[in-house]
């Protein structure tokens, strides 16, 4: 004999859960019936416009679309998905702060065209992005972050004088004189 069995309600000879369950609804009305005498419903977003798409023809898919829409997913062949990421790489790639991590994305970057360069596509628009050459490409995310460095020192130097102590009139606590 279980604890279940054994926590019976001596009126109806029912489990306790059994009872709270059978009785669950009318606790949920009571909760909804409390809410709007205290008006939590009203002013609703979308309140008296009518449910969009509430006719259309039943798509046991839905969620999957509308998650699609939300998020702004583009689901693209491999080879379109390639190039796209082919076209974004430098981007990406002037992100990161170590030598390391560059290599490792175009390291990745090369081992998915690689393996869609392998892989059939039956009826799929034709692979045309090639692997980089990853020593190349490190050389160049090289030559953007120097360019960036200097033109932003050249920024400040066009900006006058960066202390911050002399605008201010009054010295950082990291800026003091020690005794």
């Amino acid at each position: 004999m279980t604890d279940h069995d054994k926590q019976r309600d001596d009126r109806t000879g029912r489990s306790a859960a059994a009872a709270r369950m059978a009785h669950q609804h009318t606790w949920v009305d009571q909760q909804i019936r409390i809410a709007m005498e205290k008006g939590e419903f009203d002013d609703l977003p979308g309140a008296g416009k009518p449910i969009k798409d509430l006719g259309a023809s039943h798509d046991p898919d839905w969620w999957l679309r509308k998650l699609v829409e939300r998020e702004r997913i583009a689901v693209l062949p491999p080879s379109l998905q390639l190039r796209k990421d082919d076209a974004e790489l430098d981007d990406r790639l002037d992100e990161l702060f170590s030598e390391a991590e560059v290599r490792r994305e175009v390291e990745d970057f090369n081992a998915r065209v690689m393996r869609a360069r392998y892989s059939p596509q039956d009826g799929q628009p034709p692979l045309v992005t090639m692997p980089r050459d990853v020593d190349e490409t490190v050389a160049a995310w090289h030559r953007r972050r120097e360019e960036r460095r200097a033109a932003r020192a050249a920024a400040a130097a066009a900006a006058g004088p960066s202390d911050e102590a002399g605008r201010s009139g009054r010295r950082r606590w990291w800026r003091r004189s020690r005794p």
